[in-house]
């Protein structure tokens, strides 16, 4: 038996699974049973007694805690899911191309790899909270700033911090993005309150504002399959900080159970931006073939959120970590 403890749970795909399956998702039961006894002594009209008995259990099942794991032993049993763990962790399947056939984009695979959480979001909150100290300790006096990497015209200010400015008549007011939330500060350690807001800016660029989980299964971290878990799923239901507050950043064994997206492409060449027709008319399906082609430039260079090759990206089912048995309870067992 293997206990899971869920970081996410796409309910809504599970059950549609399982109801191609099964014809159905049985989420509640219920079992009654009544008994009844009726006696009449003389006249109808007199001495009636009736007396009923009965009961009634009803369960309901918790959606992620017993129909995953339901459809993942249906989907094991039928073949559609494969376990891939053992041939991700190998560099030669990689770089042999052998990948795209154990896993062509569509097909269902289960992962257990060494992997890491990230959030932009979070970036951006321990940045503004790292700036927020900084300032503080610079206000006492404990902490004294380098000047030389103040950056000219700014942090000059009451503490160092300048807010944003308002806009001008008839201007409409920027869109607040993450980084705005940390303030300006004079260097500390060679860090000040530029550089933080680029590596900001970077994080949102590369990885989309949003959980993602990133799997390194193989050694030399040249491979990195990614999945995005979308918010409002089971389980995912806290604020970024509680998560990580909870599983840390550093890398630990996760299991990852989902349909293959896409992966990295090779070629990243940049397209030619020949989109016109010979009469002066733009041919769409050229011009999206280019934008496309544009963008997956972009993904193969790493400044966006798409996959990198020769990784792939994942559309989760669920995310898990299996909970080990103690060694002493396996040694009594045994």
């Amino acid at each position: 038996m293997i206990l899971r403890e869920f970081l996410y749970v796409d309910t809504d795909k599970v059950r549609a699974m399982l109801a191609q399956l099964d014809g159905g998702v049985a989420e509640e039961e219920r079992e009654t049973s009544t008994q009844e006894r009726r006696s009449t002594v003389g006249p109808r009209s007199f001495a009636q007694h009736l007396q009923v008995t009965g009961s009634e259990r009803y369960t309901q099942k918790s959606l992620g805690d017993t129909l995953f794991p339901t459809l993942e032993e249906a989907l094991e049993s039928e073949g559609l899911l494969k376990d891939v763990s053992e041939e991700v962790s190998d560099l030669s399947q990689w770089t042999s191309g052998s990948m795209k056939e154990i896993a062509p984009p569509g097909s269902l695979v289960r992962i257990t790899a060494m992997g890491s959480l990230f959030d932009s979001r979070y970036t951006a909150s321990v940045f503004s909270a790292f700036a927020s100290v900084a300032l503080g300790l610079q206000g006492m006096g404990v902490l004294a700033p380098d000047s030389s990497k103040a950056p000219p015209g700014k942090g000059k200010g009451r503490g160092g911090q300048q807010g944003p400015k308002p806009p001008r008549p008839g201007q409409v007011p920027p869109d607040r993005q993450l980084e705005d939330a940390i303030p300006d500060f004079a260097g500390v350690a060679g860090v000040d309150g530029n550089s933080l807001r680029a590596i900001v800016r970077m994080a949102r660029g590369i990885f989309a504002p949003g959980l993602h989980i990133n799997l390194a299964p193989v050694d030399a971290g040249s491979v990195l399959i990614g999945s995005r878990l979308q918010e409002g799923r089971q389980y995912l239901d806290t604020e970024a900080d509680i998560l990580f507050a909870r599983y840390g950043t550093e890398p630990q064994e996760w299991t990852l159970v989902g349909s293959v997206g896409s992966y990295g492409p090779e070629d990243t060449s940049l397209p030619d931006f020949n989109f016109f027709r010979p009469d002066g008319t733009v041919d769409r399906a050229n011009f999206a073939e280019n934008i496309n082609g544009f963008m997956k430039t972009l993904g193969g260079m790493g400044f966006i959120d798409l996959p990198q090759y020769p990784g792939f990206s994942v559309i989760p089912f669920a995310v898990y970590r299996a909970i080990p048995r103690t060694s002493a309870l396996l040694a009594v067992r045994d």
